[in-house]
C-alpha cells in the first residue's frame, strides 16, 4: 500500500482542473447512474424544494426560514429570533458548525456531495441541463473544440439564455431568504425607482450565480470555498470516505470475463477503464488517494460497481470505507475524537433546547429615555420618562401590563397605547413614571417593574429614577 502511494504521488503537484501553465482546464464530466446516484437525487429533489419554498410557506405565522441580518430578525422553522435572542442565534451556529465538524470527522465530506447547495444546483439542476441541451460529455467535448457554426453559436445562446434566466430566478429566491416574500414582491410590482436597492441586489445575485454555474462551477468547491480546506483537515485513517483498494486493485490492467478472469495474481481487480475518472465533476483519480478536490459525491462508485459487475468481479473496489479498514481490515468509526465532538454536540443541542423551551413569549425591554432628567407634575411628584419595546415571539396577540414594584407609591402613566402588542410583533412606546419624593432615596432610586401577559406573571424589568441629590434622607 505505502509503495502504491509513493508512485503516485505526483498528482499533488497540480490541480485537475488547472494545467501547468495556469489556463483552465474545463471538466466534461459523464452522466453518473446506479444506486447511489439515485438516492442523491432523491434527497436533492427534497433539498431542492427546501431551498425554493423555505421563504414562501409560513408555519406559525411567519416564513419557514428567513435569515435578514438587515434588520437582525432570524425567523427558524416558524421561531422568531429578535436582536435580543442574539445568545441563540451564536449557540445555534456553533451548534451547525459542531455539526459539520462530528460528520466530516465520522463520514468525510458528506455536506459537500449531498447537501450543499452549490453541488446540487450544479449536480442536480445545471449539469442535468447541460446534458439535456448539449448531449453527452463526448459530445460537449467535440462540439467545444469544433469550429463556430451558426448550430453551436444558436445552442451557446439558448444554454446561457436558460441559465441566466435560472440564476435570476435564484437570485429571486435568495433574496426572499434574507428579507421574506412580502418584501421581495413589494420589490417585483412596485415601479423600480422605488426600489432601486433591492433591484440592484437582485441584478448582483443573478450575475454572480450565472457566473458560477456558468463559468466558475467545480472551482467555486476547490479554489473558493473554505469548508473544504477547513473540513478537510478533520479527517483522519478512521474517517469513512470514498476510497479505492488499491490492495484489490493493483497491477492494474486489462482483463476480459473469460480465460483471463481466473488468471488470479497477473493483475488486480482494476482494469484501468478510467470510468472512475471521466464521471467525476472534480476530474481527479481516486485511484491516487483522498484529495482535497474529492467532494464525496459517490459517482466513481457507481460507476466502478457498474465495469465490475461487467467483469464478473466483486463490486466494492471503489467504496465507502475508511483507510483503516482497508488496510487492516479492521477499524471502527466510533473513535474518541467522534466521541469528543459527539458529547460537545450533545450538550449544544440540550442548552439550545433548554433556551427555547424557557424563553418567554413576551419581552419586555425598559429603558429610561436619553437626553431627559426629571420633571416636577403639578402635585408635586416628580417623573421620568420611559421608552418601551415589547417583543411577542408567539403567533397570537398577548395583552400585557407594566405594575411598579419599587419605589413604592409609583405608578405609569402611558404616553399612548401600551396594552398589545400583535402576533410575532414589535411594540414600541413611551411612559411616564410619576414617584411621590417621600419614595425616593437619592439621585438614582432603583426601579422594579413587574410585567403581566394576558393576566399571568412574564418576569421583572429593572431600571432606575433620576432625582434631586437633595432627597437622600440621613
Amino acid at each position: 500500500m505505502d509503495t502504491f502511494v509513493e508512485e503516485h504521488q505526483t498528482f499533488r503537484d497540480e490541480l485537475a482542473t488547472i494545467a501547468r501553465d495556469g489556463r483552465r482546464r474545463w471538466i466534461y464530466a459523464r452522466q453518473p447512474s446506479g444506486r447511489l446516484y439515485r438516492a442523491r437525487t432523491v434527497v436533492s429533489v427534497f433539498l431542492l424544494a427546501f431551498l425554493v419554498l423555505a421563504p414562501f410557506v409560513h408555519f406559525r405565522g411567519q416564513p419557514l426560514v428567513m435569515l435578514n441580518v438587515i434588520e437582525r430578525r432570524f425567523v427558524l422553522f416558524g421561531t422568531m429570533f429578535w436582536p435580543q435572542d442574539f445568545y441563540l442565534v451564536v449557540l445555534i451556529a456553533l451548534g451547525v458548525l459542531v455539526t459539520l465538524a462530528l460528520s466530516t470527522v465520522t463520514v468525510g465530506r458528506v455536506w459537500c456531495g449531498w447537501l450543499c447547495p452549490q453541488t446540487i444546483f450544479m449536480e442536480m439542476l445545471f449539469r442535468k441541463l447541460e446534458f439535456w441541451l448539449d448531449g453527452s460529455a463526448g459530445q460537449q467535448l467535440r462540439r467545444d473544440h469544433g469550429p463556430w457554426d451558426r448550430g453551436r453559436i444558436m445552442l451557446a445562446v439558448r444554454k446561457h439564455a436558460i441559465v441566466f434566466a435560472l440564476s435570476f430566478g435564484l437570485a429571486n429566491v435568495f433574496l426572499a431568504w434574507i428579507i421574506g416574500k412580502d418584501d421581495l414582491w413589494r420589490i417585483v410590482t412596485d415601479p423600480p425607482r422605488q426600489h432601486v436597492g433591492g433591484l440592484t441586489a437582485i441584478t448582483i445575485f443573478s450575475l454572480v450565480f450565472y457566473g458560477v454555474f456558468a463559468r466558475f462551477r467545480e472551482q467555486a468547491c476547490v479554489l473558493a470555498c473554505p469548508y473544504g480546506r477547513v473540513m478537510s483537515s478533520l479527517i483522519d485513517p478512521h474517517t469513512i470516505t470514498v476510497t479505492y483498494d488499491s490492495v484489490r486493485g493493483e497491477p492494474r490492467g486489462k482483463r476480459r470475463k473469460d480465460a483471463e478472469a481466473a488468471s488470479a495474481g497477473v493483475t488486480g481487480d482494476c482494469i484501468d477503464c478510467f470510468q472512475c475518472v471521466t464521471i467525476c465533476p472534480t476530474g481527479i483519480d481516486i485511484r491516487d488517494g483522498i484529495q482535497m478536490e474529492c467532494v464525496n459525491c459517490t459517482a466513481c462508485i457507481d460507476a466502478c460497481n457498474d465495469v465490475m459487475r461487467r467483469v464478473d468481479r466483486p463490486e466494492g473496489l471503489i467504496r465507502l470505507t475508511s483507510h483503516e479498514a482497508m488496510r487492516s481490515g479492521t477499524g471502527g468509526w466510533l473513535t474518541a475524537r467522534v466521541t469528543a465532538y459527539g458529547a460537545v454536540w450533545l450538550v449544544l443541542v440540550a442548552v439550545v433546547a433548554a433556551l427555547l423551551w424557557t424563553r418567554r413569549d413576551l419581552d419586555v425591554l425598559v429603558l429610561r429615555q436619553p437626553g431627559t432628567l426629571y420633571t416636577t407634575t403639578l402635585g408635586g411628584d416628580l417623573a421620568n420618562f420611559y421608552t418601551l419595546q415589547a417583543f411577542n415571539r408567539s403567533n397570537r396577540p398577548v395583552r400585557f401590563s407594566i405594575d411598579v414594584v419599587e419605589p413604592r407609591g409609583a405608578t405609569v402613566m402611558p404616553l399612548g397605547p401600551l396594552d398589545q402588542v400583535g402576533p410575532h410583533g414589535l411594540l414600541e412606546g413611551r411612559f411616564l413614571l410619576r414617584a411621590p419624593t417621600s419614595a425616593l432615596t437619592g439621585a438614582s432610586t432603583p426601579v422594579r417593574l413587574a410585567v403581566r401577559a394576558d393576566g399571568e406573571p412574564a418576569g421583572e424589568v429593572v431600571s432606575s429614577f433620576l432625582g434631586p441629590a437633595s432627597t437622600v434622607r440621613p
